[in-house]
C-alpha cells in the first residue's frame, strides 16, 4: 500500500516490505523513475534477508510532490533544486518513518542522491550502496547511443510511451541478458498510469547537471560502502563505478560482465547477497 507523508516541506509517497523490526533499508530510484521501478520481487528478497525495506518516489516523480510551477529550466538557467535537496527529502522521509538512521541504496541518479545523503547527513547513513552511478555528471559520460535514447522526445500517448520504453532499454539495458520485453512494457504502463510527467524528469536532469562533482565530499564518508556496476553500462559507463569506489575510503567495488543500466533478474541473488553482507556488518 502506498502512503504519503510530509517530509522536507513536500509530500513523499512510499511503500514498505518486511518486518518493521528489520534493519532499515532505504531504496532511492533514478532519473524519471518511480518507486515501482524497484521491482517488488527484489524488495521481497531484500526483506527476506532481515531488512525493513522502503521504496519511495523522489520529488517530481510518481505520487510525490511535483514542481509544476517551475516549468522546465532553460539551458544555462538555474535549476529549481539540486540533488542536495533530494537528499534532504530522503532524510525527511526517514524522520517521518521514525528512523534515526538507515542503510541506504541508490541506483543511477538515486546513487547520486545516496552519495549526497551520506555527505550531508553522515549520522543518518549506516551503510551506503551506490549502484550504476557516478560522483559527478562529467565522470563517465554516456555513449552517443545512450545519450540519444535518454534525450529522445517523450511521446504523448500511452502506447507510444510503451514502445519508446522498449527502444530505450534495448539500448541501455544489459546486453549479456535477454531483454524482458513483457516486464519493460508492464512497468512502463504502470508508470504511465501512475504518473506521466516528462517535465518533472527534465527538472531532475537539470538538478543532476547543476549539482557538480561529489568526489571531495565522498572522501569524508566513513560508513561501509559498496559500489555495484555493470561492465556494459552505456548510460553511466563502468568508469563511474570505479570513480565512486576510489572516492570513498575503503569502498568495495563489484562489477558484473554483461550488465548494463538495469538490474537483470538473474543478478538479483548476487546483488541481494552483497547488500545483505554489507548491512549485517
Amino acid at each position: 500500500m502506498t502512503t504519503r507523508v510530509a517530509a522536507n516541506g513536500i509530500e513523499i509517497a512510499y511503500e514498505s516490505f518486511g518486518s518493521h523490526e528489520g534493519r532499515p533499508l532505504l531504496l532511492i530510484m533514478g532519473l524519471g523513475a518511480q518507486l515501482i521501478h524497484w521491482d517488488e520481487g527484489l524488495c521481497e528478497l531484500l526483506a527476506d534477508q532481515g531488512h525493513h525495506v522502503v521504496r519511495f518516489d523522489n520529488r517530481d516523480a510518481g505520487l510525490s510532490t511535483h514542481f509544476h510551477d517551475q516549468g522546465v529550466p532553460a539551458m544555462g538557467a538555474p535549476s529549481p533544486y539540486l540533488l542536495d535537496d533530494l537528499a534532504d527529502d530522503a532524510a525527511g522521509l526517514m524522520d517521518a518513518l521514525g528512523w534515526p538512521a538507515a542503510h541506504v541504496v541508490g541506483a543511477s541518479m538515486g546513487g547520486m542522491i545516496a552519495q549526497a545523503l551520506a555527505i550531508r547527513h553522515p549520522d543518518r547513513v549506516l551503510t551506503l550502496t551506490s549502484i550504476m552511478s557516478t560522483p559527478g555528471p562529467s565522470v563517465a559520460p554516456p555513449t552517443e547511443a545512450a545519450l540519444a535514447a535518454l534525450m529522445a522526445a517523450p511521446p504523448a500517448d500511452r502506447e507510444a510511451v510503451l514502445a519508446q520504453a522498449v527502444r530505450t532499454w534495448s539500448v541501455i539495458g544489459s546486453p549479456g541478458y535477454e531483454l524482458d520485453h513483457d516486464r519493460i512494457t508492464l512497468l512502463a504502463g504502470l508508470a504511465f498510469d501512475r504518473c506521466f510527467d516528462p517535465e518533472g524528469t527534465a527538472r531532475q536532469l537539470a538538478a543532476i547537471m547543476a549539482s557538480g562533482d561529489r568526489t571531495l565530499g565522498l572522501a569524508g564518508v566513513r560508513v561501509p560502502t559498496l559500489v555495484l556496476h555493470g561492465e556494459a553500462d552505456q548510460l553511466v559507463p563502468v568508469a563511474g563505478g570505479h570513480a565512486t569506489a576510489a572516492a570513498v575510503p575503503g569502498a568495495r567495488l563489484v562489477t558484473y560482465p554483461g550488465m548494463g543500466h538495469d538490474l537483470p533478474r538473474p543478478l538479483w541473488p548476487s546483488v541481494v547477497a552483497e547488500i545483505a553482507k554489507l548491512t549485517a556488518t
